[in-house]
């Protein structure tokens, strides 16, 4: 171990790297023999069975063997595997008693014999360190100001010595500095393997066969053993804080507005709000992971919107549509709805497909072709219907699909759905591969053979999907009410909430839980704020705090791994 040979006061409970292996020693021992007597009867049986399967596994791999010799083997393995199953199952119950022999050796002498022996001595040698370290930096101190005192002010080179003095003192600090982390790290290293030698052992006499207690206690370990407090707060910080905010808000809510908060009501009210959202912030999150953006989603959200109530309307329209009244009442409601919801999906995959295409074709970045989107969708929009706010939909259609059962709103498994689709995707898929391939490194990705254009055009349309059922759903959760002017800065939030969830701009990383834990924060801070009365123009404030905070922390995780 590290203090091996310079044990100072307090240093008697610190074990030398000698005394450590002695004491290890007669352990490894006697479960090394019963660790050889379980190898010797595996030998003939478990051992034989692997070894013949992948001898069959070659032979139907060989194309050098004809069918008769690759049958040849194959019979005959087959029959040794058979003889080879009969040995393990007679030499099993010996097995099983041998490996209890050694757990139970291990759980009587392991920990109180070495392991526990070995933690005394770490926590030892970091009290000893720490000591040594401080009365190393006080030495420091004291020579540092000593050096200063015979220098000279009236001296012609005394800048140059002052500069160069308080260079060596800080270097000097620095390698102490260093020196006590390493030896700290030692500590934390041998305590670490301590841990984990015994399940060593145990990984050795059982093939890896963990329960679920022992594989908890293992992960457990191992997060420990890597956790850093600095790390820790720039991925987790800003989560931190927001947490603080919405308990200060639950705490703030009963006192100025005597109600609570955190009730079914609310929540279920947080989680339908979230739903639709969800689509936008899962359409974008697949753009960012390309370094990309989309600034069109809320002109997409208020055409959709107006398509969507228009079609689902019940009689005649209270507006026009390029100056034609439309009225498709003599449809069915279910017809009208599935009809609204395809020409949702057409007309934002058009849009999108546009925007993608500029963006992979001519290296367009997508803030400019999203923005192109967003202006000629709200002009097309406005246009066509005077900026009018069309009437309600049919109110069958949303108790058709999205009735609400008792105090659960069923749009919460439209959402649900979505983010299983999107996360299957991502993560289990070729073009999700692709996709965080593109995003991390698109030179390198196009090198390797992937078409960089046909990933980009398919996460946008991909995204013109997500949006156009997410602006459905909406228009259905609102009971219509569409207009080209709703969804105003919706893009901003479906953006927010994938960088708050993690999402990175940087390219080539997010996850789908963090894309869903960024629209539920979003939605719960919003919703808690307009229930404690805050201005609507205020929480842009809030939203926007939070956005350059999380923006700040991801760059400076990115500065990190650069």
């Amino acid at each position: 171990m590290s203090l091996d040979k310079n044990k100072t006061a307090g240093s008697a409970d610190i074990l030398t790297d000698e005394q450590a292996a002695k004491l290890l020693e007669p352990i490894d021992s006697h479960i090394g023999e019963i660790q050889k007597k379980i190898d010797a009867l595996r030998a003939d049986g478990e051992e034989k069975i692997v070894l013949l399967k992948n001898g069959i596994q070659l032979a139907k791999e060989n194309k050098a063997l004809s069918k008769g010799e690759r049958d040849s083997i194959v019979s005959s393995s087959e029959a040794a595997i058979a003889e080879a199953k009969k040995v393990e199952a007679a030499n099993k119950s010996e097995i099983d008693s041998l490996i209890k022999e050694a757990e139970g050796y291990l759980k009587q002498h392991y920990a109180p014999e070495y392991q526990e022996k070995v933690e005394k001595s770490c926590t030892a040698e970091k009290q000893v360190t720490l000591a040594s370290y401080e009365r190393r930096l006080s030495e420091i101190d004291k020579e540092h100001e000593d050096n200063l005192a015979k220098l000279n002010s009236s001296d012609a080179n005394y800048k140059q010595e002052l500069k160069d003095e308080n260079y060596v003192f800080k270097n000097k600090k620095f390698d102490a500095k260093m020196s006590c982390d390493k030896q700290l790290q030692a500590a934390k290293d041998h305590k670490h393997e301590a841990f984990t030698h015994e399940y060593h052992l145990i990984d050795l006499l059982r093939r890896s066969r963990f329960t679920f207690g022992e594989r908890q206690a293992q992960k457990w370990e191992a997060y420990r053993y890597s956790f850093n407090r600095k790390q820790f707060f720039l991925r987790n910080g800003l989560y931190i804080v927001i947490l603080l905010v919405f308990i200060m808000l639950c705490i703030l809510t009963p006192i100025i507005k005597h109600t609570s908060l955190l009730t079914v009501n609310n929540i279920m009210n947080i989680m339908q709000q979230a739903a639709p959202r969800m689509f936008f912030a899962l359409g974008v999150a697949g753009l960012i992971l390309l370094t990309g953006t989309d600034l069109s989603i809320g002109r997409i959200v208020g055409m959709n919107m107006v398509i969507s109530t228009v079609v689902m309307h019940n009689g005649p329209n209270t507006g026009t549509v390029f100056g034609k009244i439309i009225d498709l009442s003599s449809m069915g409601a279910g017809t009208r709805a599935i009809l609204a919801l395809l020409i949702c999906i057409l007309f934002s995959v058009m849009f999108t497909s546009i925007a993608g295409f500029f963006t992979a074709r001519f290296k367009i970045h997508p803030f400019v072709s999203t923005m192109s989107n967003m202006l000629i969708i709200f002009g097309l929009v406005t246009y066509g219907t005077k900026g009018v706010s069309f009437g309600a939909i049919d109110t069958s259609i949303p108790a058709a699909f999205i009735p609400q059962i008792g105090a659960f709103p069923t749009i919460i498994l439209w959402a649900l759905a979505a983010i299983m689709i999107v996360w299957f995707i991502w993560n289990k898929t070729r073009f999700g591969k692709y996709l965080y391939a593109v995003g991390g490194n698109p030179e390198a990705a196009s090198v390797s053979g992937i078409s960089v254009f046909k990933v980009t055009l398919r996460a946008f349309m991909i995204a013109g999907v997500l949006y156009a059922f997410g602006a459905w759903l909406e228009c259905q959760r609102m009971v219509g009410s569409g207009s080209a002017a709703y969804g105003q800065g919706w893009d901003m939030d479906a953006i927010a909430a994938c960088v708050v969830g993690g999402v990175s701009f940087t390219g080539g990383i997010g996850k789908i839980s963090g894309v869903v834990v960024g629209v539920l924060i979003f939605t719960a801070l919003t919703y808690s704020l307009t229930i404690l009365g805050i201005d609507t123009n205020l929480q842009f404030v809030f939203e926007g705090i939070i956005i350059i905070a999380a923006v700040t922390l991801d760059s400076l995780k990115y500065v990190q791994k650069k």
